[in-house]
């Protein structure tokens, strides 16, 4: 399981930077929004996964 959360991790802080470089300021608030709900959202499959016993 920890080889699906790095690879999550990494797909979230590569979109991160490369959503961030291309954007203004405000822009780049945006993209921070969309990464704080991508991560909640990984953070709630894992804990699907992991309940329902599906690794």
């Amino acid at each position: 399981m920890s080889g699906i959360v790095t690879r999550i991790v990494v797909l979230i802080a590569i979109m991160g930077t490369a959503g961030g470089c291309a954007n203004t300021i405000r822009g780049v608030g945006q993209d921070t929004a969309n990464m704080v709900d991508a991560t909640q959202q990984a953070g709630r499959a894992i804990g699907n996964s992991a309940a329902s016993g599906s690794y």
